[in-house]
């Protein structure tokens, strides 16, 4: 039994069946449509490149027949009695021998605004089809959060023709994940598309056609997209064996495997321990969702398989490809590969002088070699690192 049925759920039944599982596999998703693909939510789906119906576009291409695995969509996940085995839904019931969680997460909430009208979050397919006629309207839009998914959704809404105004509270874009001498080229990237930019100013309330911010002054809205980050879906496990971290994620070990019996977790909703990074690791990126699979599905079959990813994910914005493998902290060392202001530059960190993270603007040769070196714990040379016109790999020790 699989609960979720996005890319982290779809890829451990593929994981299973392709790795010898010959058992019944079940699948329970609680939202209505076949399982689709999100990345492409942010940017064909919205600016309608997918046409009227656009689940055919982002749906997988999977034959879940053929592969003998039942599908039970629009069921919702309501507990877990891990002593009888039993998964409880508003459809009743389900017994399972092994469980897999895979339920993602959720699009976190600006408080106040459940129940507004014109505030609208982007996660889900019906996120996206609700914002098309935002766009197609051409509608003046206040974006809450300048992370990944609101560059993103800026980046389009500027591309259909909208006015937009990114509010952040911190006081620059992508302040939590990435040093302000990395963003400070980025933050010029708004301005270059168009897009109002206002750091430093948190939202003190929604109003209808309208965003307050905390020093008084007020923006207006036709409607107010949230892209202030997502949590992890697992409220429904409370009271189970299933432990959760302090950010709510499923408390997984290096195995994937939950505190439940023959309950694992992968994907959104699972933190596990990483030896790589010596913490453990949440990681809200589609190629987590991909690889954490693999290893379950291993698992499940009787195997013995560490999971220590290198994380990866890529943004596509305001004309830009930007990439990010590994990670990083404070104390390790940060080396620029190339102009920031120019379309194409990196940057690399060293860990005691090893490769452990890259981040890479329009420089796809650097990510390629970077992945391969950080999983191989490769000691560089930081002159040649700090180099551009040399190939990362030979700037190997």
């Amino acid at each position: 039994m699989i609960v979720g049925a996005g890319m982290a759920g779809v890829q451990t039944a593929l994981e299973l069946r392709q790795q010898g599982w010959r058992s019944p596999v079940t699948i329970v998703g609680a939202e209505p449509h076949a399982p689709y693909d999100r990345p492409p939510l942010s940017k064909a789906v919205l600016l309608g490149a997918t046409g009227g119906d656009a689940l055919l576009d982002v749906r997988f291409d999977v034959d879940f027949a053929a592969l003998g695995v039942e599908l039970r969509l629009g069921v919702h996940a309501q507990a877990l009695d891990t002593a009888d085995h039993r998964l409880v839904t508003d459809a009743g019931p389900v017994g399972y021998d092994r469980l897999v969680l895979a339920t993602g997460a959720y699009a976190a909430a600006l408080p106040g605004t459940a129940d507004l009208p014109g505030v609208y979050p982007l996660r889900t397919l019906d996120d996206a089809a609700a914002l098309r006629p935002v766009l197609d309207a051409k509608q003046r839009v206040v974006v809450v959060g300048a992370g990944w998914i609101g560059a993103e959704f800026a980046t389009a809404a500027r591309q259909a023709g909208c006015e937009v105004t990114v509010v952040e509270a911190a006081e620059r874009p992508l302040a939590e994940v990435l040093p302000a001498s990395v963003t400070a080229p980025m933050t010029g990237w708004y301005e270059e598309a168009g897009v109002e930019l206002r750091t430093g100013t948190p939202v003190a309330s929604v109003e209808p056609g309208a965003v307050v911010l905390a020093d008084g002054s007020r923006l207006p809205a036709a409607a107010v997209v949230v892209g202030i980050g997502a949590r992890p879906a697992t409220g429904w496990l409370a009271g189970s064996e299933v432990v959760l971290d302090a950010r709510s994620a499923v408390r997984a070990d290096d195995r994937l495997r939950t505190t439940a019996p023959d309950v694992y977790a992968v994907g959104d909703c699972a933190s596990f321990p990483s030896a790589r990074y010596g913490e453990r690791m949440l990681i809200h990126h589609w190629d987590n969702a991909v690889q954490g699979p693999r290893t379950a599905a291993a698992n499940l079959l009787g195997g013995d398989v560490a999971y220590d990813p290198v994380p990866y994910f890529w943004s596509e914005q305001f004309g830009r490809f930007v990439q990010y493998a590994g990670h990083h902290d404070g104390a390790d060392v940060m080396l620029g590969r190339g102009d920031p202001s120019g379309p194409a530059w990196s940057v690399v960190w060293l860990r005691e002088g090893r490769l452990v993270a890259v981040l890479a603007v329009g420089r796809p040769r650097d990510m390629a070699q970077a992945r391969k070196l950080i999983a191989a714990s490769a000691a560089l040379d930081p002159v040649l690192a700090g180099d551009p016109s040399v190939p990362l790999k030979a700037a190997v020790r």
